[in-house]
């Protein structure tokens, strides 16, 4: 299997959809909500999405794909699943905001194996694997030499749905906003892992994601020395949502920080606030 010829296909398929969400940045026509407050699809979704398909299916019609708009396509591959999410940031593409991407990963046997994410809003180029190394704009990537939590600068993400379940993450953002540098909430998984890989952020959790969400950036930070895990250390769990990614040194203190940690009562973040009277 030639691993690079494939990171090659997923390169390009990102950079197709990246030339989309380029083109219609800060022109949307439509913006529509998919039932949740936050969850947002626009025109731009559906058009990267599309160009990407095109490419993944000129170059590996057997590879079957898990889109984000889409859903699921069987190929005649057994081992190997593309999963695109065309517009990582979808919020903040909406809002005008940067921090957005195109994101093709690869599965191996249901694990991220490689992938690309394109950010154009920031002008940079991901792409990397594991075993592949990592890459930004042709530059070669490695995580942080972080080894202590209080030197951290960390990034994190809440979930859709995060009003409507106590398991949130609120609790989490504030400890370890305490024993850090800070806590980031950039709004892009597969950016939010891109930074870990490139070493300008130190670590990275967050709940409630999809396998599109993860695939091309847990790749990238694997493809640049770091490990990947669940929140307990057990290998990453695509099903469950939940990730882990942060050099080696740090991956203990943050799994004790993430133990520790209590919902907080939904009476405090929950409360309906009353608009004044005009």
């Amino acid at each position: 299997m030639d691993w690079q010829q494939l990171l090659d296909v997923a390169s390009e398929a990102a950079d197709a959809g990246g030339q989309v969400l380029s083109k219609h940045w800060r022109s949307l026509n439509q913006i529509r909500s998919k039932g949740r407050p936050g969850d947002l699809v626009t025109e731009a979704d559906l058009a990267a999405e599309a160009a990407v398909l095109k490419v993944l299916a000129e170059r590996t019609p057997e590879i079957g794909v898990l889109a984000e708009e889409s859903g699921l396509s069987k190929g005649s591959s057994a081992e190997l699943q593309w999963c695109v999410d065309p517009l990582d940031g979808t919020t903040n593409y909406a809002h005008g905001f940067p921090l957005f991407a195109c994101s093709v990963g690869l599965l191996h046997q249901g694990k991220p194996r490689l992938g690309s994410v394109v950010a154009p809003g920031v002008q940079q180029h991901y792409r990397g694997g594991h075993g592949l190394g990592a890459f930004c704009n042709g530059q070669a990537l490695q995580v942080s030499s972080c080894n202590r939590l209080m030197d951290a600068l960390l990034v994190t993400g809440f979930a859709y749905d995060r009003r409507e379940v106590i398991d949130n993450n609120y609790t989490e953002f504030c400890h370890f906003s305490h024993l850090t540098h800070g806590v980031r909430r950039g709004g892009a998984a597969a950016l939010d892992l891109a930074f870990v890989a490139s070493g300008s952020l130190d670590g990275y959790w967050e709940r409630g994601l999809q396998p599109w969400d993860l695939a091309a950036g847990v790749a990238l930070v694997e493809g640049a020395g770091g490990v990947v895990s669940d929140y307990d250390g057990q290998a990453l769990d695509l099903s469950n949502g939940r990730v882990l990614a942060c050099p080696q040194a740090l991956q203990q203190p943050l799994m004790e920080g993430l133990a520790q940690c209590q919902p907080l009562p939904p009476e405090l973040y929950n409360a309906r606030i009353t608009p004044p009277s005009p």
